[in-house]
């Protein structure tokens, strides 16, 4: 029996990655990442490796190369058929060669190939690419480095031609990941903090605008790397002007100088304070078998369909009375709880929540185009905005097709995206929001789903801006190009971000000014920004590089929108503009071809997929199909030495179904005290004096109602009760109660109840609370 050395993959195959360096430079709210990944052949024969990953889906890929020995070899951007063919060539004549890119059907999966690494040689990749930071909720900035790809569902029919990925259980994967960030600032670090164990944050200057962080060694694969970022008065908006590439030609987008606008826009209080009082509710559950997984590292009790029923609860308890709202679900099939959406009322809610409650992970794959089709399909409903929220755990293979119905509805309504566990895709949680004008979130580690859905519910609830402009006032001679797609949505305190290319010259002095115009529930409203000319120093071509991307994603989508009724004008662009700007696009790709010393590499080629992370999902794997695992979107051609392969060939089947089959059947923790309460309120917002509320709040019945003031009637002391306990007992989790606690103080104020100040005072001394009448808002 043969002796292998080296890394193995659990087939006993030998991996020739060994490791991964990462190391990220974040500036303010942008981040370059340089990736190197460390290959050694330590077989007998040459080899192919092919390592299948994901990315930020809003990556801009801008840098390639390896090194072989003392020989580096920078690789250039070619129209991606194009760049295939001098691959298979360089690998048909015996030269080494290197190829980068971009699934066909979601941007956040890149396919590298290492050709030609003859027996005891070693390679170093080098990947680079430039990414934004988004917002979070808490104002901190979130860095994700996928470390986690999870199998995409490929819906049946679909007629995208895909390339397997070769996936092992996170406990296996056979290499090494270390990870270094410096962060730097105009305005001080607060804090970092990470799901992964990091050590201690460093601090390189006395005014802590300047940190660096590492991760700890021995990262397990279980988790993406999350990084979020805390600045000292995060809210400010900001210009960075940067100088253009000097041997590029004026006039061109990589000669010219790009200015990146920040804008973070201030609603006036008098709109902010009132809540939308109608709409139409929609709500998609991804109800795939891997949303049965334990959606806590360390609690295996919790899983994602049961945290997702639990939000839910306390989305349909806090929506407003006179709106609609209807819940689909899916997998590989849909159903809905209603034929269409109806008016919000006790009944209907009551109806919801006996179906949300039966609901579990056991619909199969996840294929969300179909419902989506539906729900577009149904007419809206006069004077009720559309308010669209998905639940996924982003494990999808059609992603742009996806992206493209969301795209083509976008003005009917609103949608809001959560990516659930590890490996959610950015590209589809992110492209849904973005193209559907609303806002993404994602829930991984120790998050609370509740918490994230509520801060959206409060986005939707918000009233709608309309009538967007930005004008700009720039020196003379100076005229802009805008490379960001016009903007359609803006939320209160939520980032603005926009890319233009300035050309012509002007002095280092001057100044430009932008100005952003909306409409708010007919108050007419502006925000404006002041910022000078003169180019940032030490960026690089950083904004060059992210506005490209910006105006590259555009204008793909744009070319599917228009596919077959163009001449291939609009790809030509993209392939004209990735090729200049060197960022990469789904029509272009990077190829190295090692032609420095003239060796010609014998013997046959040996294939080797390098395995990546994914979650344990035993659930899931019944619906990989009849021909093979999980496919991800791809139309590279398989060639005669890449051999597809069998059915669960890269995973240990056996042991998933052993381990996670049977994960949601695991037995709940019972029911949180906050969502026990919650369950009782009525949809009036009002709270019924009963056995259940008084268990909620820890009394007898007796207790409760022997201590009512005389002459009140009993659902205004029971809600009176219950708005002391959430104020009184969960002030930690206002944001989740906040809503529904405010249609309570609205039910109360309709009632004109009289005898409220002594209700408080009988309240707090049941309770044993001290709020004051003000604090709950009566």
């Amino acid at each position: 029996m043969m002796n292998r050395c080296g890394l193995l993959t659990p087939e006993k195959k030998t991996v020739p990655l060994k490791s991964i360096d990462v190391e990220l430079e974040v500036r303010d709210h942008v981040s370059t990442v340089v990736s190197t990944l460390n290959y050694e052949n330590k077989e007998d024969k040459p080899l192919e490796a092919v390592f299948v990953f994901p990315l930020p889906g809003d990556a801009a890929v801008c840098h390639f190369s390896a090194k072989i020995g003392q020989t580096e070899i920078v690789a250039e951007v070619k129209e991606k058929q194009q760049a295939r063919e001098e691959y298979d060539d360089a690998l048909s004549s015996g030269q080494q060669a290197f190829l980068l890119e971009e699934s066909d059907q979601s941007p956040d999966i890149f396919s590298l190939s290492v050709g030609s690494l003859p027996p005891g040689e070693s390679a170093s990749i080098r990947l680079e690419y430039v990414t934004e930071l988004a917002v979070q909720a808490d104002d901190g900035l979130r860095f994700c480095l996928p470390a986690v790809l999870n199998p995409r569902y490929q819906p049946q029919g679909s007629e995208a031609s895909s390339v397997q990925v070769t996936s092992v259980p996170a406990s296996l994967v056979p290499y090494s990941l270390s990870f270094f960030a410096r962060v730097s600032s105009p305005r001080p670090v607060t804090k970092v903090e990470s799901s992964c164990s990091l050590d201690p944050l460093q601090y390189l200057n006395t005014e802590q605008t300047q940190a660096m962080v590492r991760l700890a060694a021995g990262h397990k694969f279980d988790r993406d790397v999350e990084l979020l970022i805390y600045y000292k008065d995060a809210h400010q908006p900001t210009a960075v002007v940067e100088a253009g590439q000097t041997s590029a030609k004026p006039g061109t987008l990589m000669g010219d100088q790009v200015v990146m606008v920040s804008l973070y826009p201030e609603f006036p209080q008098a709109v902010m304070s009132t809540v939308a009082s109608c709409g139409e509710f929609v709500f998609l559950l991804d109800r795939s078998g891997s949303m049965g997984c334990s959606s806590n590292n360390s609690k295996q009790q919790e899983t994602r369909i049961g945290n997702a029923r639990d939000t839910l609860l306390l989305l349909l308890k806090s929506l407003p009375m006179g709106c609609y709202f209807n819940i689909y679900s899916f997998g590989s099939t849909y159903e809905s709880i209603f034929p269409k959406s109806v008016e919000y009322s006790e009944t209907t809610m009551e109806e919801a929540l006996k179906t949300v409650d039966t609901m579990d992970a056991n619909l199969g794959g996840t294929e969300i185009l179909r419902p989506l089709k539906h729900i577009y399909s149904q007419s809206c409903i006069p004077n009720q905005p559309r308010q669209l929220f998905v639940f996924t755990d982003g494990e999808v293979g059609n992603t742009k097709e996806v992206l493209d119905l969301v795209k083509k509805n976008s003005f009917s309504h609103r949608c809001f995206s959560f990516g659930i566990g590890e490996g959610a895709s950015s590209a589809l949680i992110n492209g849904l929001a973005k193209e559907g004008g609303g806002h993404a979130q994602f829930i991984t580690g120790t998050d609370r789903m509740q918490t994230k859905v509520m801060q959206s519910l409060r986005f939707a609830l918000q009233p709608a801006v309309e009538n967007i402009s930005v004008t700009w006032d720039l020196p003379k001679g100076v005229s802009v190009t805008l490379l960001s797609p016009p903007i359609t949505t803006i939320f209160q305190g939520q980032r603005s971000l926009v890319y233009a290319q300035l050309t012509g010259q002007c002095s280092k002095a001057a100044e430009g000014r932008v100005t952003v115009k909306y409409s708010l529930a007919g108050h007419l409203s502006q925000n404006q920004l002041r910022f000078s000319l003169k180019p940032a120093e030490d960026t690089g071509l950083t904004i060059h590089r992210l506005g490209a991307r910006t105006l590259i994603r555009f204008m793909e989508m744009e070319e599917r929108e228009h596919q077959g009724q163009q001449d291939g004008g609009v790809k030509e662009k993209v392939v004209e503009l990735s090729v200049q700007s060197g960022v990469s696009s789904s029509f272009t790709a990077f190829i190295a071809v090692n032609k420095s010393d003239g060796k010609v590499i014998q013997g046959p080629l040996v294939r080797r997929d390098v395995p990546v992370a994914m979650m344990m999902k035993g659930l899931h794997i019944p619906f990989a199909g009849p021909s093979g695992p999980f496919l991800l979107g791809s139309s590279r051609k398989c060639r005669s030495r890449r051999m597809p392969m069998p059915c669960g060939a890269s995973v240990n089947m056996a042991s998933f179904h052993l381990i996670s089959s049977d994960a949601h059947l695991a037995k709940q923790p019972s029911r949180d005290p906050l969502l026990q309460l919650v369950s009782l309120q009525k949809a009036s917002g009002c709270w019924l004096l009963d056995p259940g509320l008084a268990a909620a709040l820890g009394k007898t019945s007796e207790e409760v109602e022997n201590t009512k003031p005389a002459s009140v009637q009993q659902e205004v002391w029971a809600t009176v009760l219950a708005l002391i306990w959430l104020h009184g007992f969960k002030t930690d989790a206002k944001d989740e109660w906040e809503l529904l606690a405010m249609k309570a103080v609205s039910w109360l104020h309709a009632q004109n109840a009289p005898y409220v100040t002594e209700c408080v005072e009988a309240g707090n001394a049941l309770l044993g609370c001290k709020m004051q009448k003000d604090t709950l808002g009566l």
